[in-house]
């Protein structure tokens, strides 16, 4: 068998490891990456081994190897061409929910090519996309709405990035981090920092994963207002002042987690339904800013420690291969 190479995460950090590649079978697709993409957010908590115990099932990605919290090989952000398998796939570029490996095998169902004019570098935002489509059908935003998104990282901007697009919506990129401001710009939404935004908002979406983001995001709704929470948490607990507006305003709190599509469109979409059409929303070049920096895959054991830490400032980190 060809032998291929995976990144694993450790007890002691991260490596990477070969592993053998079988041929492919009967509707089956040999696929060699040409990028990877690091989840901020999911998969440094991962590395930093803080999935807890209720949620080691729930949060297993779909071609996860090894078990929480270790060893594991675990992403779901994964971009390249098929080398084997079906005529009509081979040479195509695809996106598959795959770990950070050289090369793998894996039902053809199970990779989505790359509609024309979404490049590969930039189709590693489709699975960030898709979290933000489906946050979205959650929220379900009105035409003038005015929205707020508390957080700038990789799904609170793709979230702006669409919300922007909504006809008369008014809306605005809440962050700590001014630096920010330039990536808010070129996806043509309002920067602000949070001493600085906007009240009476209808609906706010918190993507920042931090108890200080979730109590702004309360504290900008109009009554009867909604906060769609899309952060995990992991293992941290989040403390919250409720003794305000809360009751009174008649707030709400709602989670949005993209493992399950949304009820709001479970009837008529299915999870490839899903990521198909946010492969199309790729197309749009604005995008790129979410792209923040990359590294060869043979650096992935030094850079997720660093994605981790913050050492290593991003918002999506591509890997190449």
């Amino acid at each position: 068998m060809p032998v291929a190479y995976a990144f694993w995460t450790t007890e002691s950090g991260g490596e990477i490891r070969p592993v053998e590649v079988p041929a492919p079978g009967e509707d089956e697709v040999l696929v060699r990456t040409l990028y990877s993409g690091v989840s901020r957010g999911t998969e440094t908590l991962v590395f930093a081994g803080r999935v807890p115990p209720d949620q080691h099932e729930a949060m297993r990605a779909p071609f996860q190897e090894g078990g929480f919290a270790f060893p594991v090989k675990y992403g779901y952000l994964n971009v390249g061409v098929v080398e084997a398998g079906p005529a009509d796939l081979r040479g195509r570029a695809v996106f598959c929910l795959y770990p950070h490996q050289t090369q793998y095998v894996v039902p053809r169902a199970s990779v989505v090519p790359l509609p024309e004019g979404v490049p590969p570098r930039r189709a590693v935002l489709a699975g960030t996309v898709e979290t933000a489509v489906n946050a979205l059908w959650d929220a379900a935003p009105l035409i003038g709405d005015r929205v707020s998104v508390v957080g700038a990282g990789m799904v609170g901007c793709s979230v702006a990035a669409l919300l922007a697009r909504l006809p008369g919506a008014e809306v605005e990129l809440v962050d700590t981090d001014p630096s920010r401001r330039a990536v808010a710009d070129a996806l043509g939404v309002a920067f602000v920092g949070p001493d600085e935004a906007s009240g009476g908002r209808d609906l706010v979406i918190h993507a920042s994963a931090s108890e200080r983001g979730l109590q702004t995001a309360l504290g900008l709704l109009a009554a009867e207002g909604t906060v769609v929470e899309l952060s995990w948490y992991g293992d941290r607990p989040v403390t919250l002042a409720l003794g305000g507006a809360f009751h009174s305003g008649r707030l709400t709190i709602r989670s949005s987690q993209v493992g399950t599509v949304s009820p709001a469109r479970a009837a008529t979409r299915t999870y490839a339904d899903r990521m198909a059409l946010a492969l199309r929303l790729l197309r749009d070049p604005a995008f790129d800013a979410l792209i923040t920096g990359e590294s060869p895959f043979a650096e992935l054991p030094a850079v997720l420690p660093r994605l981790a830490d913050g050492t290593l400032p991003a918002l999506a980190h591509v890997i190449t291969y």
